[in-house]
């Protein structure tokens, strides 16, 4: 894997995760009962947490890279070679 392919591998698991902490622990304004007034979103989070969130993606992504790395570095699933040229 090419330098260029494990970062563009990473970013790709890396917002892939973003999407999947994003609804965790939220709570709305209307779950929690907080009225936002005119022209206020009712299912805006209160607190979305965005700093800790983007930490465990990152954690996360992490080690998912690293696994990825590690099955494709010691061949446990060998993948196709591309040829270098599509001629």
């Amino acid at each position: 894997m090419s330098v260029f392919t494990g970062i563009a591998i990473y970013l790709t698991i890396w917002w892939t995760v973003l999407f999947s902490v994003l609804p965790i622990g939220v709570t709305s304004h209307a779950e929690a009962g907080i009225d936002k007034g005119d022209g206020g979103d009712p299912g805006a989070p209160v607190d979305p947490k965005l700093k800790k969130k983007f930490m465990t993606t990152t954690i996360i992504s992490t080690v998912l890279w690293v696994i990825l790395f590690l099955v494709l570095h010691f061949k446990i699933i060998q993948l196709p070679e591309v040829p270098a040229s599509w001629r």
